[in-house]
Parts: C-alpha cells; sequence; structure tokens
C-alpha cells in the first residue's frame, strides 16, 4: 500500500498500553444511537462464542458497558471499527445508546489494519483467524511479511508459522477454530508432507486426546501415523471425561485434555502465546 499511513494515532482507543493520540485524531468519547452503527464488514474474526457472548450481556446488564466501541463515520452514520461482541450484546439487550470513540479513519486499508491489529491484541482470536487476518493484510494492505510483524509486535518468524497453518485441509482448520485441537498441535501436522497424512493424524489427535509432545513425536516418525493407535473411548468413565474435556475447550476456546489417574488426576490446559494463558487465567478466575 503505498504512502501507507502510520496507525499508531487512535490506537490508544484500542489498545490502552499504545500513548494517548493527539487531540484532533479522536474525540471524547460520545454517546451514539445504536441503530446508526453498521458493522465492520473487514472483520477477521469469523466466530464468535455464544457462551462468551451471553456472559458478556450479563455483565453489561448488571454493571453498564464499561469499555467504549471505536467507530468511523460513514454515509449518514457510523461503522464499526473495534468492539463487535459488545456492539452485539448490546443489541441483543435492546439498548439503545452506545458510548462510542470516534476515529478518523479515511480508507478500508486502514479500517482493515486497525480492525486486524485490535483483535490480535483484544479478542481471543484462534489460530487459524490470526494466519487469516494477517494474509488479509498481506494481500489486501500489500504488506510484507516484516511489515506485517511490526504492526503486530510479534516476530517474522511468529507470523510464518501462523501462516503455514493456512496449507492445511479445510477440515483442520475448522477443527483448530472450534477448539477441537489445539495451534500447537496443527504446527505440527503442517510438517507432514502431504494432506493424507495430516488427516489421519489429525484424526488420531481426536479420537486419541494426544498430546501436541505426543503429535510432534508421531510427525518425526511417519510410519507410526498409520500404526498409532489411540486410547480406547469405549468406557463409560472415558465418554464422561470426554464430555467433561469438550465443555472445557468450548468454555476456554483452547484444547483441554483430563488424564484420570487411580486416585485423582490431572488437567492439561494448551496455550501457545503469553496473551493466550493471560487471557485463559482471566477466564478461569473470572476477571
Amino acid at each position: 500500500m503505498a504512502n501507507k499511513k502510520a496507525l499508531g494515532r487512535g490506537l490508544s482507543a484500542l489498545i490502552p498500553d499504545v500513548p494517548q493520540a493527539p487531540q484532533e485524531q479522536t474525540q471524547a468519547i460520545q454517546f451514539l444511537e445504536v441503530a446508526k452503527i453498521a458493522p465492520n464488514p473487514f472483520q477477521p474474526r469469523e466466530k464468535f462464542n455464544p457462551e462468551s457472548l451471553a456472559e458478556l450481556q450479563q455483565s453489561i446488564a448488571e454493571k453498564g458497558l464499561v469499555q467504549p466501541v471505536t467507530v468511523r463515520r460513514h454515509n449518514a452514520g457510523y461503522q464499526l471499527i473495534a468492539g463487535e461482541r459488545r456492539l452485539r450484546a448490546v443489541r441483543e439487550l435492546g439498548i439503545e445508546q452506545i458510548p462510542a470513540y470516534i476515529l478518523d479513519v479515511e480508507t478500508d486499508e486502514e479500517m482493515l489494519e486497525l480492525a486486524i491489529i485490535e483483535n490480535i491484541h483484544r479478542e481471543d482470536l484462534n489460530a487459524i483467524d490470526i494466519a487469516n487476518g494477517y494474509k488479509r493484510l498481506i494481500d489486501e494492505c500489500r504488506l510484507t511479511q516484516e511489515e506485517v510483524a511490526v504492526k503486530v509486535g510479534k516476530d517474522r518468524s511468529t507470523v510464518t508459522n501462523f501462516l503455514r497453518l493456512l496449507k492445511l485441509p479445510r477440515r483442520i482448520q475448522e477443527s483448530v477454530q472450534g477448539g477441537e485441537i489445539s495451534f500447537g498441535h496443527a504446527r505440527a501436522l503442517v510438517s507432514l508432507p502431504n494432506s493424507e497424512e495430516q488427516l489421519a493424524l489429525w484424526k488420531k489427535i481426536v479420537d486419541g486426546n494426544l498430546s501436541v509432545r505426543k503429535t510432534e513425536e508421531l510427525t518425526r516418525e511417519p510410519e507410526k501415523v498409520k500404526t498409532a493407535n489411540p486410547k480406547s473411548t469405549s468406557t463409560p468413565q472415558n465418554y464422561y471425561v470426554q464430555d467433561l474435556e469438550n465443555r472445557l475447550r468450548l468454555r476456554l476456546a483452547t484444547k483441554v485434555g483430563i488424564k484420570p489417574k487411580s486416585k485423582g488426576g490431572s488437567i492439561e490446559i494448551e496455550y501457545y502465546s503469553s496473551d493466550e494463558l493471560e487471557r485463559i487465567i482471566a477466564l478461569i478466575l473470572g476477571d
């Protein structure tokens, strides 16, 4: 994108750690009519957790909306830049006005960049949605991988690793989006030479609840992919454990493994970044 504008201005409304934006770029919080705010057409997030959205609605109903949404002027109304979950929750509650920052964002390319950066820093995006966001920055905003890394505050190798996930079969990508397998599992599957082997091992991961470490071991020994036998899930106890794992997986939006022992057991919760760890801890502690 030629003559790309710096997006640091205005980002303080999206990411609290960014210094305060100049006065001409942002305005004081205003209360806008919800009906006049159109959704963000560049929203990089493909799925929203209904349970999480319901919890947000309850919080807003009890305490009000703490964090304003961010919009730009568009046609006769406004267009959302950041805060789609908040906007959806307010609409469901029938609230007619919402606090908002209004940013001076002139181009669709700036909109896309802001939407992706905001989501990566503030939302619990899964690895595939993040990868798709990076790809859109490259394809639609004509950024290099190095420029994307600078924009989102990551190493270039991190951006590259996420982009490689988009080479996986669509069924595996959907499995990551649904929380069936983690970023670590998907990253290991990418190392296999073809989609047939990737799908075969993916099925063993899901059926056998394989850990990331076990998955990595199998990818280093491809001949075991066809012979590895996942643990049986036919007993009532195992069905109960699977049900608990599925509920935790949906709640935390990441891979969860419950490993019973003769007395007690352990719960394994996977994460792929420090931000992801903080998000999971906040969900567990109810912050």
